[in-house]
């Protein structure tokens, strides 16, 4: 189970890399990498927190206020990123949008270092 686990984690990482690259790379504009990221990440997030609660070979002890702190911005950031890829489809540009979520990505991502 443990390997799983950590397939998942690695998962979950590479959807932080195509979010956080897809907003450096991308702006002003919402790429399809950012959304494609954010939305990995979420799901793989809720993945990641009901395997730690669930299995107890896996030795973990999850941090349940960290995680809906993560899994609170995870949703705005998917959320953000949707809405504005679909408003970049349709031709306008709303930079707040993009700004405003690859921000609380980058934070999301402290959160997760940072927390002790």
């Amino acid at each position: 189970m443990e390997f799983v686990y950590n397939l998942v984690v690695v998962t979950h990482l590479l959807g932080m890399a195509a979010l956080v690259g897809g907003f450096a790379a991308a702006r002003p504009v919402v790429s399809e990498l950012m959304v494609w990221g954010a939305r990995a990440q979420l799901i793989t997030g809720v993945i990641l927190a009901g395997l730690a609660s669930a299995v107890d070979s896996l030795d973990k002890e999850p941090d349940t206020t960290k995680l809906a702190v993560k899994l609170g911005l995870a949703v705005v950031v998917t959320a953000l990123a949707e809405m504005g890829r679909a408003d970049a489809k349709r031709g306008k540009q709303i930079n707040w949008m993009t700004d405003v979520a690859g921000g609380l990505a980058i934070l999301n991502v402290a959160v997760a270092a940072l927390w002790n």
